[in-house]
């Protein structure tokens, strides 16, 4: 259901997420395993928009696991947007 909420409220996610939200995301995420080194540094180069975009779309193919992992991590780099987004 995870990767479902995610494909929801991608759009909106997209223009809200701050870059510095972005990059605690992706230092958490790959911390915790749910990125690898070559994916970290692949997000990293691209333009916040298809930061984000790209950050949605690979949690939600790595499965439930993962999109609970960035929702988590969301909830914490960033309450409000989380909340508002309706993710936690």
């Amino acid at each position: 259901m995870n990767s479902e909420k995610l494909f929801q409220v991608r759009c909106s996610f997209v223009e809200k997420v701050s870059e510095p939200v972005l990059n605690k995301l992706l230092d958490e995420l790959l911390h915790c395993g749910v990125l690898t080194d070559s994916e970290n540094e692949a997000l990293r180069a691209k333009l916040r928009p298809d930061k984000a975009r790209e950050l949605i779309d690979t949690a939600r193919k790595k499965g439930a696991d993962a999109s609970a992992k960035l929702i988590a991590v969301l909830s914490t780099a960033d309450p409000y947007s989380c909340r508002e987004l309706g993710l936690c």
